[in-house]
């Protein structure tokens, strides 16, 4: 079993000041936290889902203005308590019998107002203004998503290094589940593309087609809550010089999308100096068929961007941008530092583009061209 590493009072301080902070901006008494997302963002890591598809989980968050409680079942409270370390955290316990429905929030915020993530009767949705308090990481959290970036690394790199061709794209995904799963990372997204498949689907989901040449590997791994995104390409025998074209195109894309991600600028800023690249590399509509991605954290895109974004980047935020051309991508993660973005995807055997940006020369994941078997 993994040893449960306790989070700092200082991450767990910072978060709990935020909350008690949004109380007394929307003038409320308390603060009921249901989505899996933010009860482990709250927890400083504690999970609380059991399905992974359950985006509410089976505990949740009350945060008062003066108290602060975990409800759940008495089929989860005692691995909460401890191997999650929700005891030490001073979080007081709430159980209910698993077969009984108690409705803990409306005995402990009776003539209380109500504010929640999500839609309940009688309180007051605060799903975006909970979501806003994630964007900016604690120096803890960065750590931790430093590990996590890593971890999918080496697991992308393995699962790269295993694939033959006339392997099915289901045993590719298999195989990249595998390699990561095994290093403790939760996949969350698999997409596996082979051959004509990557030219004709942007978020290809695998099948029994085998590949022949050319596959796609995208990977969206969770651990901790924070989630890491990151796309490799493989060519087995010589590329051909329209995909190499196109492949060259959107690492500079990528490039110039990861120079401009800097404090003082929003992620519209950066989404226009991404079509004026788009263009300059003779690719000017392909913007329009996927997203570019966008602010990264606790979902694979916090916020997905568009020319008309607002949001400010901040030095302490993450982001995974993800340009397409038809048939090609590009796509890691990357902090934002108080002096210079770090990727933290980076995978070091892995063949590269060097794209000059004024000063700084920007590394991205060229086409791993293999021998053919």
């Amino acid at each position: 079993m993994e040893p449960y590493r306790s989070s700092t009072a200082t991450e767990l301080n910072v978060k709990l000041g935020r909350l008690q902070a949004l109380l007394i901006e929307r003038n409320l008494d308390a603060l009921w936290l249901r989505q899996s997302s933010n009860f482990v963002w709250a927890t400083c890591g504690a999970s609380s889902y059991i399905d992974r598809a359950d985006s509410m989980g089976i505990a949740s968050l009350l945060i008062t203005r003066t108290d602060r409680f975990v409800l759940t079942n008495n089929i989860e409270a005692v691995r909460l308590m401890e191997e999650e370390g929700l005891a030490r955290q001073g979080w007081e316990f709430r159980v209910s019998p698993w077969y009984e429905n108690g409705d803990e929030v409306t005995k402990l915020t009776a003539e209380m107002k109500l504010g929640v993530d999500s839609c309940y009767r009688n309180a007051i949705d605060l799903s975006p203004d909970v979501a806003s308090l994630r964007f900016q990481l604690t120096s803890e959290e960065t750590e931790r998503f430093r590990e996590l970036g890593g971890l999918c690394a080496y697991g992308m790199g393995e699962a790269a290094d295993a694939i033959r061709p006339g392997m099915t794209e289901y045993e590719i995904s298999a195989m990249l589940s595998q390699a990561v799963e095994s290093r403790g990372v939760q996949v969350t997204v698999n997409l596996a593309a082979t051959d004509e498949r990557i030219f004709a689907y942007r978020h290809p989901l695998p099948t029994s087609k085998k590949l022949q040449r050319y596959v796609m590997l995208v990977l969206c791994g969770r651990k901790s809550g924070l989630v890491c995104s990151l796309t490799r390409l493989i060519h087995f025998g010589p590329l051909p010089d329209e995909v190499r074209r196109k492949a060259e195109a959107a690492a500079k894309v990528d490039a110039a999308m990861i120079a401009a991600t800097r404090p003082g600028r929003t992620m519209g800023d950066v989404f226009h100096l991404a079509q004026e690249t788009y263009a300059a590399t003779g690719f000017p509509d392909e913007w329009q068929l996927h997203h570019q991605g966008g602010l990264a954290g606790y979902a694979p895109r916090e916020i997905t961007a568009t020319p008309a974004s607002t949001q400010p980047i901040l030095a302490g935020q993450a982001y995974a941008w993800n340009p397409s051309i038809t048939g090609v991508k590009s796509e890691d993660t990357i902090l934002v530092g108080e002096q210079n973005n770090e990727i933290i995807t980076e995978m070091e055997d892995w063949p590269a583009i060097n794209v000059q940006i004024d000063n700084q020369t920007i590394m991205r994941p060229a086409i791993l061209e293999r021998e053919p078997l």
